[in-house]
C-alpha cells in the first residue's frame, strides 16, 4: 500500500478508470459478438453493424481503444459481414 498521498489518490483514480474501461470494452465485445452470430446465422446485420461501429467509435473517444485499432476492427467486422452474407 502506498504511503504517499498523491500515489494513494492516483491508485483511486486508476481503479475508477479501470472499471470504466472494463465496462466500455465489455459492451463493445458484446455488440461485435451479436453482429458475428447474426452474420453466421444469415440474419440481417445492418442495424447491429451500425451499433457495433458506434460502440467502437465510443471506445476511441473514451481512450479505451487506439484510433487505428478501431479502424482495423471496423474493417474486419464489415468484411466478415459481407463475406458471410454473400456465401
Amino acid at each position: 500500500m502506498a504511503n504517499i498521498k498523491s500515489q494513494i489518490k492516483r491508485n483511486r483514480q486508476n481503479e475508477n478508470q479501470r472499471m470504466r474501461n472494463k465496462s466500455i470494452n465489455s459492451s463493445l465485445k458484446t455488440s461485435v459478438k451479436k453482429v458475428e452470430t447474426a452474420a453466421a446465422a444469415g440474419e440481417p446485420t445492418d442495424e447491429l453493424l451500425r451499433e457495433a461501429q458506434a460502440k467502437i467509435d465510443t471506445a476511441v473517444s473514451k481512450g479505451v481503444l487506439h484510433k487505428k485499432a478501431a479502424a482495423r476492427k471496423k474493417s474486419r467486422l464489415a468484411k466478415r459481414v459481407t463475406t458471410s452474407t454473400s456465401t
